[in-house]
């Protein structure tokens, strides 16, 4: 049932067995996790079905340094379906050494293993729309021959034989509003803002939870269970704005809220060029059953211990887009027009000073002398990325020669310095802003620069080319852009001790018995992954976990 919080009547009271808060990627498939379990729902979502600026808005906060993080209300969307409505639809699962404890890698650990989650990534990639959990060559194309990624590249560090499998992308709150319309036992609530919890007498559970809309209009739930899932840093600010019993937030009477903020460090850097007789395919397969895969080259765990280093991938690349000396008409296109691309993908068009210092005459020259390779690009894009429902991920340009840049995109160090908290100033609702005071370590950087190093090394070795990069350049290109992305990881993570962490492994928050968080949050560590099928992962295992607990419910088993 979809019900709106304006059109109810004041101080209307709901109850429900679970309560869920935040109708994105982790509310969305935990409710749906539920639907037939037994178990009435409460889906609420502060926003509506479309883009809403006074709702947005609520999200605005303050960065302590712009260079490195973006507004807070960019990256993320206020409404039904959360910020799938604006993800790329990379899909990926972790891997079985960022649930490790490494010395290496300061507070690193889960307190589960990859085998605890590993039965709910088929199902999440299903929610996901990426087809069958299958992440290597071999799982989705078996003996079928592919062009490989780098002919003749041969390395003990690095793999070549993972995949990323592309969502539509999909648009949770799209592509589920009908079956959450229909559920008898899921009631969503739409504009119903959290603005608080209830406890009971001794402070141990939630009783209720309040919410308000924009208008003023307010609304009650009454539920055994509650599960925020706000997003990594809309948990942060409604658990420290419930004051808890010990007046500093709910979960934080150690003060761990929002610390560990992470998310991944990436950039593009260094030119790849080929030897003779060599060649490389930077582009996307397609499986069986019609999704777009790309494989990347990726830091093998043998070499992540050996070289001490955090978890890294990368993918073969365009030059960067700013620079117009790559005389390519299509990059070109896409710097000129960059003013009406949109923030999340657009950023990365303007380059810094660099960016600044590009000819805007050279960009043209160059559209202008490549006209036939942009009209073939242009029609590319219209019917496989605009017109197509299952689109085409992201742009690829074929070099004239061959010679290729390096995205990398890598894990980054938990910090218990870097940390998102409470502003001063209020939003309309009464609820304080974030804070947000993001921070990488030296850990970081070296996890960048050895990897670099050891693929340039084992290029050469093999005899397929050679990779030329800057090595006093690392650290500036991994910040170039700051934290990257939607990737709000770790402000709520997961452990066994409540000194160090918010919540436990069955992502209860620690002291309280019936309060959990969903989502990025909880992760204790970034990995290299792009977190979103993760966090589906994790809503199911929370779902399966809340209907196991509830002997009215059935259990749904492994996916």
């Amino acid at each position: 049932m979809l019900l709106d919080a304006r059109d109810l009547p004041e101080a209307t009271v709901l109850r429900a067995d679970v309560c869920v808060i935040g109708a994105g990627a982790a509310g969305i498939s935990l409710a749906l996790a539920l639907k037939d379990s037994g178990h009435e729902v409460v889906l609420l979502e502060g926003g509506g079905t479309g883009d809403e600026a006074d709702s947005q808005a609520l999200y605005r906060g303050e960065v302590a340094d712009a260079r490195l993080h973006s507004p807070l209300d960019r990256y993320r969307q206020r409404r039904l379906g959360g910020s799938t409505t604006i993800w790329g639809g990379r899909c990926m699962p972790m891997d079985a050494i960022d649930f490790e404890r490494r010395d290496y890698i300061a507070h690193s650990g889960w307190p589960i293993r990859l085998a605890d989650l590993q039965p709910f990534y088929s199902a999440a990639s299903r929610l996901c729309e990426a087809g069958d959990a299958a992440y290597t060559v071999q799982e989705a194309f078996g003996d079928a021959p592919l062009r490989p990624m780098i002919s003749g590249f041969i390395s003990e560090d690095f793999s070549t034989d993972g995949l990323e499998r592309f969502s539509c992308p999909t648009d949770f709150g799209t592509r589920y509003r009908r079956t959450l319309e229909t559920a008898p036992a899921i009631r969503l609530v739409l504009h119903a803002n959290l603005t608080g919890f209830e406890m009971n007498e001794g402070k141990t559970r939630v009783v209720r939870a309040q919410a308000r809309t924009l208008g003023g209009r307010s609304l009650t739930v009454s539920a055994r269970e509650f599960v925020l899932a706000a997003g990594g840093l809309e948990n942060v600010r409604l658990l420290l704005n419930s004051p808890g019993p010990s007046g500093a937030g709910l979960g934080n009477e150690r003060d761990v809220v929002g610390r560990y903020y992470m998310c991944h460090v990436a950039g593009t850097i260094g030119a790849l060029t080929l030897a003779e007789g060599h060649r490389a395919w930077h582009g996307y397969d397609v499986s069986d059953d019609g999704v777009y895969c790309r494989r990347r080259l990726a830091l093998t765990p043998a070499a992540q211990r050996r070289l001490r280093a955090g978890n890294f991938i990368a993918r073969l690349h365009h030059p960067r887009i700013p620079d117009p000396v790559h005389r390519t008409g299509v990059l070109s296109l896409l710097y000129l027009a960059r003013f009406v691309i949109p923030y999340e993908y657009g950023k990365r068009l303007y380059g810094g000073e660099h960016a600044a210092a590009a000819s805007t005459l050279a960009h043209a020259r160059n559209v202008l002398c490549d006209v036939p390779a942009i009209t073939r690009f242009l029609w590319h894009w219209s019917w496989k990325r605009t017109l197509a429902e299952r689109k085409f991920p992201s742009i690829i340009v074929y070099p004239r020669v061959e010679r290729y840049s390096l995205d990398f995109h890598a894990e980054q160090e938990p910090n218990a310095q870097s940390r998102v908290t409470l502003a001063s100033e209020q939003d309309e609702l009464g609820l304080r802003r974030l804070r947000v005071d993001w921070r990488y370590t030296r850990q970081d950087v070296e996890t960048v620069r050895i990897a670099l190093a050891a693929f340039a090394a084992d290029v050469a070795a093999c005899g397929a080319g050679r990779f030329e990069y800057d090595p006093h350049e690392v650290e500036a290109e991994m910040t170039r852009y700051g934290a990257y992305g939607g990737h709000h990881i770790g402000t709520t993570r997961m452990g066994d001790d409540p000194a160090s962490s918010v919540v436990g492994r069955d992502c209860k928050v620690h002291g309280l018995d019936n309060l959990y968080v969903g989502g990025s949050s909880v992760f204790p560590t970034s990995s290299q992954a792009n977190p979103t099928l993760t966090v589906v992962a994790l809503a199911l295992r929370l779902a399966d976990h809340l209907i196991r607990r509830s002997p009215a419910g059935v259990s749904l088993g492994c996916p």
